[in-house]
């Protein structure tokens, strides 16, 4: 440790890089703080882009919902996928400082191309789509390129001994991210709406606010550069890693009965590779095996953005909470619960906290299985291919029985001028289909022939006239909370409702759908009638949903628990963990398990064809399986101590005994780099 010591301050004096000085007496860096507020910078730039994207794709670029959807989707895996190309970079080639410029350089171009594609005025519809998607790549290659390094190289920041002051970071880098998206989902869809430009919603506002957030993110970055510990690439890592193993498997496959056993498999590499390679890819290898039941937890967490939300919509308020829980939540667990937990004498270990992690991700879903289960009593969901939904208004003086041929539907009769029935769905087994219906009023039959079409919901409106029932088809939209009025009337009128104005036409015309503010009323209809003065009267169509939002907040207040002690202690654990030269590489894994629990959604909600709440339901006991599974392997892991490696393979002259490992160590380290001051690894680990 000492020779570690002196070795650091030669390097200091030869410029080479340079020790930050603390914050307030502190043992924290100052350098830590441009880190942190650049990663404020950024995620208010990614988070702020991401606010507004799927409302750009169907409003500007015209998209249907579901090529929008999908789009948006491969775009967040994307970000996800490319850590591994970042780390990649940063390890063997430009290390993390370097790594972050550049590529960062690529994200500010990213948002710049996006924000040029929309402006109404820059080309037609194609080139509106290519400078987006050329955009979004850019911005997936830069955001994922330094997402592994960022955080690694905050921890870089800190002396060896500072391991509490460390594993503070990382909570306050979390904060940085949350604050950032907090602000950024507030900001940017008020700059979109309330702000027009080009004749409509500000989308080339709404994406440049977030271009000016990521210069500065990077400005800030670069002015910490004389603050901050650099270290220095250790060449191609990765590759050296995959031959290593390699050969591991060629040599034992080959291996005889005969040969001389092995601790571990990875030591059939030990003719050719040095020890201390050896030994940190058996570091890496046993955190990635944990990570193989992580992404589970992933995909509870990140349906927050689509199933959650989406349940939201059906509830009869909506807002935002994960994001502002977190910012409570981190310093109540650093300050409160975690000490609180040390004066029980409870050994909460970092894995411990994941597994806890997880089980509080599983009773989150539990409770928004009985949130879904009370919010879908009255939900009308729409209708799957090959169905359509049908409703049927009675306005007719007296009741009505509807016989829809080849089903039993409505075999209640219809009362004249009441609620009307609950949608029901219509077997098209198509496209769309002509369907006949027998209509009955006062033992008298009449013909109704309507066609159809899948996915739609249709509202029947039955009236009389001089002749008996009219049929009148109209198609109903979908939404949460709408207003619409049928004028009875020989004339047309108006209504103002609020500051919401309808346009009723004459003789059973029907208005468009238009939204009124909620309060705590029901989804309301308004009818016309006639002689004389003008007399309103309702018609419930869609039962309210009275299913207030605030049931919402149990499963938002665990989730954020269960990630306050699964992601901020699994992002410290990656990085305590890695040997020095493999860092960014398993931050990169660690952002693997996220695009692999994306995918498992994917799979699930494709496949699966469930119920909403047995979907929920379905998450929850996997994810409780995999806790268990998780708990087994994290029992029989053994933690690193940070000075392992240093007291294993402590440094060695051409005297020592172990001569020929030194000699195999130079040979190896000479081979791959031409700079001498990576002639072993012993001697590589002093220098950084």
């Amino acid at each position: 440790m000492e020779k570690r010591k002196e070795h650091e301050l030669k390097i200091h004096e030869n410029g080479k890089t340079s020790k930050s000085p603390k914050l307030c007496g502190t043992n924290y860096p100052v350098s830590i703080s441009f880190i942190v507020v650049n990663e404020f910078c950024e995620r208010f730039s990614y988070y702020g882009m991401k606010a507004v994207l799927t409302l750009y794709f169907i409003n500007y670029l015209h998209w249907d919902p579901n090529l929008s959807t999908a789009v948006y989707h491969a775009f967040s895996s994307l970000c996800y996928f490319t850590p591994v190309l970042g780390a990649l970079i940063a390890d063997s080639w430009l290390g993390k400082f370097k790594t972050i410029i550049y590529l960062s350089v690529v994200y500010v171009i990213g948002h710049i191309v996006k924000s040029v594609g929309a402006i109404p005025s820059v080309g037609d519809s194609t080139i509106h789509i290519v400078l987006s998607m050329v955009g979004l790549i850019l911005i997936a290659f830069g955001t994922g390129g330094i997402k592994p390094c960022v955080a690694a190289f905050g921890g870089d920041q800190f002396d060896e001994e500072h391991t509490n002051e460390r594993r503070k970071f990382f909570s306050i880098f979390y904060m940085s991210i949350n604050g950032g998206s907090v602000l950024s989902t507030l900001i940017t869809p008020i700059l979109r709406g309330d702000v027009q430009c080009f004749g409509g919603d500000c989308y080339a506002l709404a994406f440049g606010v977030p271009a000016i957030l990521m210069v500065i993110a990077l400005v800030v970055f670069i002015s910490g550069s004389g603050m901050y510990k650099k270290s220095p690439p250790e060449g191609n890592i990765l590759l050296d890693v995959c031959k290593c193993m390699g050969l591991a498997i060629k040599n034992r496959w080959k291996s005889s009965k005969y040969d001389p056993k092995k601790k571990h498999w990875l030591d059939w590499a030990e003719d050719k590779y040095p020890r201390r390679l050896i030994h940190e890819i058996k570091m890496v290898l046993r955190v990635l095996v944990l990570y193989i039941p992580l992404p589970m937890f992933w995909a509870l967490f990140d349906q927050q953005g689509s199933r959650w939300t989406l349940q939201a919509t059906r509830m009869n308020m909506a807002f935002m909470l994960n994001a502002l829980l977190i910012l409570v939540f981190v310093p109540i667990f650093d300050m409160v619960v975690y000490p609180l937990i040390g004066l029980c004498r409870i050994n909460l270990t970092p894995l411990k906290k994941m597994a806890v992690g997880m089980i509080f991700a599983a009773l989150a879903f539990g409770s928004a299985t009985l949130v879904e289960v009370n919010v879908t009593k009255t939900v009308v969901e729409p209708a799957p291919q090959g169905q359509c939904l049908l409703q049927v208004y009675n306005l007719a003086v007296s009741d009505v029985k509807l016989n829809i041929s080849g089903s039993n539907l409505f075999s209640q009769p219809i009362k004249s001028y009441e609620d009307p029935p609950a949608y029901q769905h219509i077997q098209l087994g198509g496209h769309n289909k002509t369907i006949n219906m027998a209509v009955t009023q006062n033992e008298i039959l009449y013909q109704c022939v309507q066609t159809f079409t899948q996915q739609k919901a249709y509202t029947l409106v039955l009236h009389s006239n001089g002749s008996g029932i009219v049929c009148q088809l109209v198609t109903f939209n979908m939404v949460t909370v709408s207003n619409r009025f049928i004028n009875t009337r020989s004339e047309a009128v108006n209504i103002t409702v609020g500051a919401v104005d309808f346009y009723v036409p004459a003789d059973y015309g029907i208005s468009p759908h238009n939204s009124v503010e909620r309060k705590d009323t029901n989804l309301l209809y308004f009818f016309f009638q006639d002689p004389g003065e003008i007399i309103l009267q309702k018609m419930e169509d869609v039962k309210a949903n009275n299913v207030h939002i605030a049931w919402q907040i149990p499963q938002y207040v665990l989730i954020t628990a269960g990630e306050v002690m699964f992601s901020i202690t699994g992002l410290e654990f990656s990085y305590s963990q890695a040997p020095a030269n493999m860092k960014s590489v398993l931050q990169a894994g660690w952002l693997l398990t996220v695009a692999f629990g994306n995918v498992i959604v994917l799979i699930v909600a494709e496949g699966a064809g469930l119920d909403q709440w047995m979907e929920f339901l379905l998450f929850a006991g996997l994810l409780v399986a995999v806790c268990i599974i998780f708990s087994i392997m994290a029992y029989f892991y053994t933690y690193v101590d940070p000075d392992e490696l240093d007291k294993l393979f402590p440094d060695k002259t051409v005297n020592d005994d172990d001569e020929d490992n030194l000699k195999k160590n130079q040979k190896y380290h000479m081979d791959q780099t031409d700079n001498s001051m990576y002639l072993n690894p012993i001697e590589k680990r002093t220098k950084m």
